[in-house]
């Protein structure tokens, strides 16, 4: 399993447009981005290609990144940053098969797939499969499992993809420090842990609704209501024994001291599991 991270930026990404901040003109200085949430994953023995979610900034990541078109993709949730990149494939692929989930979402009245299947009908390549929550299916010769999270107010999952060597990939997908315990047990023990970060914990003083899921030294693990942060991802992957961890969906918020320190990740990083 060759894991390639695509996106590793928030909504806004880093370096943000029209920002002059410390982190920003520091990412600049270096000529590292974090763009928005993409990864994607090769099974080396079958030579395909699977993407978790689409990236607004599809294009760039595609032309920057020695990686193949995906045979099939994942989506976790509609947020604008994890599926608007879905146009991009008009004209490039000539099939591709999208899975996501089926449970339908009270806040929209529609599953992440139904909402998928609306606004790409125009897509004639796409096809949307909507799966099971917790049920294993198989896609570009992995087992997937998508895990329901918490990432209020839109239903969210996250993607644990296994081989049959025995690598295990998990991804939070955008949540709070509140997943729960039926999906932290499919997400344990991977290899590597790809999980939300939006910011430290410091950073909670900034936001209206400060910080929530607090540790026994007070300390947040979720900034706000949607995100972890910093000390609460480090915090789950300690809880699920991952080998080895990086953090994504990162903001501008971190000090320019701390924004590209271990194991912030950054675009383009490559695994082999």
């Amino acid at each position: 399993m060759e894991v390639m991270l695509l996106g590793t930026g928030d909504t806004t990404g880093t370096p943000t447009v029209g920002c002059d901040c410390d982190t920003c003109t520091a990412a600049r200085e270096r000529g590292v981005e974090r763009s928005r949430f993409s990864v994607h994953v090769r099974n080396e023995r079958t030579d395909e290609s699977l993407l978790v979610d689409f990236s607004p900034d599809f294009r760039a990541q595609f032309l920057d990144r020695d990686v193949a078109l995906p045979d099939a993709a994942i989506v976790t949730h509609i947020h604008f940053d994890h599926l608007d990149g879905l146009g991009n494939a008009f004209r490039l692929v000539r099939e591709l098969p999208v899975a996501a989930a089926n449970e339908t979402d009270p806040e929209t009245g529609e599953s992440v797939a139904e909402t998928i299947e609306r606004k790409y009908d125009y897509l004639d390549a796409l096809s949307v499969t909507g799966k099971e929550p917790l049920e294993p299916f198989e896609l570009c010769g992995f087992d997937v499992t998508l895990v329901p999270v918490h990432h209020p107010p839109l239903v969210c999952y996250g993607v644990v993809i296994e081989c049959e060597t025995g690598a295990k990939l998990s991804i939070t997908g955008d949540t709070n420090y509140a997943i729960p315990e039926a999906s932290r047990e499919r997400l344990a023990d991977p290899d590597l842990l790809i999980a939300d970060a939006i910011a430290p914990a410091s950073f909670c003083e900034h936001h209206p609704l400060g910080g929530d899921h607090h540790d026994s030294e007070g300390v947040p693990r979720t900034f706000g209501t949607k995100h972890m942060t910093r000390e609460g991802a480090l915090a789950l992957a300690d809880e699920l024994g991952a080998s080895e961890t990086r953090l994504v969906h990162v903001s501008h918020f971190f000090p320019a001291d701390e924004a590209f320190a271990e194991p912030l990740a950054v675009d383009g990083e490559r695994y082999h599991l």
